[in-house]
């Protein structure tokens, strides 16, 4: 099994798995969804009573309700160093909370205002600052404010959505096209040409090419407009996978964990069998 990288963004990816099966793609897959851990806000501790600023009253009272504000506040994706941060039921605090194992978040705002993201402000390294900093939390009238502390700890998709970290992950068969017959009629090629919908073909030179095969979605217009000529098929062995992060990690450390995560996955297994032979 072997994996090349198509494209390689701090947010996105695009690879082949080559030599691999349906059921290991399924396992890459599953994992980048479901056991990549990440941080996220648990736990929100919300001020009540009058809030002063700079002498002036007002009162803790939002449009929406805590649970609402305390959910949006769960799905702002948390910057996270997986090599400084431990889940809390593993950390030398005994979950009681601590730098290694939480980040908390202050979000103090008066009104009349928006109320955004990127006004948490981390109580710690100014590197744990959200990166998306203009997610809308809640909206805010005149004399109206908040005062919040959010505790941000490790998990994962499988416990919550809010610790998913990849999204859109997929793949499909390479795809094989091929052009067993000479297809160099203008009104064939133009036909291919514009019944793909994903703009496989072009025209070189009078003949018709497959210039971009990676993009075909196998749905077989190509054949239909060319007569039979234009073949494509199914590469069950080879993958085309891609894949995007919320932010919380790049996409190569979210690659990179899933092939760690699938390695002990196995070598755990390996040694179960062992165990029951």
């Amino acid at each position: 099994m072997d994996i090349q990288i198509l494209e390689m963004a701090e947010r996105k990816c695009k690879f082949i798995l080559k030599d691999s099966t349906p059921s290991m793609a399924n396992a890459l897959r599953r994992t980048m969804l479901s056991d990549i851990p990440k941080m996220a806000i648990d736990k929100v501790e919300f001020h009540l009573g009058p809030i002063d600023v700079d002498g002036k009253e007002f009162e803790s009272v939002t449009p929406l309700f805590d649970e609402i504000i305390a959910h949006r506040l769960g799905m702002v994706p948390i910057p996270t160093d997986l090599s400084l941060f431990n889940y809390q039921k593993d950390c030398v605090c005994g979950g009681e909370g601590c730098p290694s194992c939480s980040i908390m978040y202050l979000l103090k705002k008066s009104g009349p205002c928006t109320v955004y993201s990127g006004d948490m402000e981390p109580l710690g390294s100014p590197d744990l600052k959200v990166k998306d900093e203009n997610i809308p939390i809640v909206e805010l009238t005149d004399r109206q404010s908040v005062l919040i502390y959010a505790h941000a700890v490790m998990g994962t998709a499988s416990t919550h959505v809010k610790w998913q970290v990849a999204n859109g992950v997929g793949y499909k068969y390479l795809p094989k096209v091929s052009i067993e017959n000479d297809v160099s009629d203008e009104d064939s090629i133009k036909a291919v040409i514009k019944g793909c919908p994903k703009k496989v073909f072009d025209d070189v030179g009078g003949k018709l090419v497959a210039a971009r095969p990676l993009d075909c979605i196998f749905c077989g217009a190509c054949k239909a407009n060319s007569r039979g000529a234009v073949v494509v098929e199914a590469d069950d062995k080879n993958f085309v996978f891609k894949f995007e992060t919320d932010g919380s990690l790049t996409a190569q450390e979210v690659l990179d964990k899933a092939a760690e995560i699938l390695s002990e996955n196995a070598k755990a297994f390996a040694v179960e069998l062992r165990g029951q032979a």
